[in-house]
C-alpha cells in the first residue's frame, strides 16, 4: 500500500469559494454586452482557462469580436474579479479547510496549492492562509490546463515527494482527472454523482481525516 506523504489543494471550491465571483465578474461582462448569463451556465466556466470561459459567455450571446477585442474583454472581466478578491476575508475559508491543513501539518505531511488560478497568492494572503503551503503553484508557473497533469506534477516536484506518494483534492472533473493523469490518488469535493472517478468524495474539508487519508 501507498505512503501519503503529501497532500496537494485545488483552491477555487476546496479552499475558498472564489466561484461567486467569477460568476458576478462574467455576469457583468455579458451584461455590459447586451445578454445575461445563468448560474447554470457558469457551471461549465469552473477550472476553465479565462480565454476559453470568454469564448463559451460571448457563444452563450451570440456575440463575434476580434482577438484584439477578446483579450481586451478577458481583461476586464479580470480586473472586476481582482477587485473583489482583494476585498476577501478569513471568513470565507470553507469549513474544515484550515483545520485539516493544520492535521497534515501536524501529522509531517508536505502541503501544496495547485491552481490554474494566477490570482492564487492574493488569495491566500487575504484570507491569511499562506503559511499553510509548503509549495505553492498556480497560474503564473504552469500553461498547461487540467486535465492536463503539469500543476500537481510541479508541485509535488517542488515539495521532492514521488508522484504516487501524493493525494490531490479537487472539487472538478477536470482536475480528478489531472490528478490520475499524473499518478496520483484523487479525492473528490462535490457530489459522487458528479466526480464519479475520484477515489474518495467528500463533501468538503471538514469531512476529511487523516484516517481517511490512510486507507485510500
Amino acid at each position: 500500500m501507498t505512503t501519503i506523504k503529501a497532500c496537494i489543494f485545488d483552491l477555487d471550491g476546496v479552499i475558498v469559494d472564489t466561484a461567486v465571483y467569477h460568476y458576478k465578474a462574467w455576469k457583468r461582462l455579458a451584461n455590459e454586452l447586451g445578454f445575461d448569463i445563468t448560474e447554470e451556465q457558469n457551471e461549465n466556466l469552473k477550472g476553465v482557462s479565462r480565454m476559453r470561459s470568454l469564448d463559451l459567455v460571448l457563444q452563450w450571446g451570440g456575440v463575434t469580436k476580434t482577438d484584439a477585442e477578446k483579450e481586451e474583454l478577458a481583461t476586464r472581466k479580470n480586473t472586476w474579479y481582482v477587485e473583489m478578491i482583494n476585498k476577501m476575508t478569513p471568513d470565507e475559508i470553507l469549513p474544515g479547510a484550515k483545520e485539516f491543513l493544520q492535521a497534515c501539518i501536524d501529522a509531517g505531511l508536505k502541503t501544496a496549492l495547485g491552481s490554474a488560478s494566477k490570482n492564487s497568492a492574493t488569495i491566500l494572503e487575504k484570507v491569511g492562509i499562506a503559511h499553510f503551503f509548503n509549495v505553492v503553484i498556480d497560474g503564473n508557473k504552469v500553461s498547461k490546463p487540467k486535465p492536463d497533469p503539469e500543476v500537481f506534477l510541479k508541485g509535488a516536484e517542488e515539495l521532492g515527494i514521488p508522484a504516487e506518494n501524493c493525494v490531490v483534492f479537487e472539487d472538478a472533473i477536470a482536475g480528478v482527472e489531472a490528478a490520475h493523469n499524473g499518478g496520483m490518488k484523487a479525492v473528490g469535493i462535490g457530489s459522487p454523482q458528479v466526480l464519479t472517478e475520484a477515489d474518495l468524495v467528500i463533501s468538503g474539508l471538514d469531512k476529511m481525516t487523516l484516517v481517511k487519508l490512510k486507507e485510500l
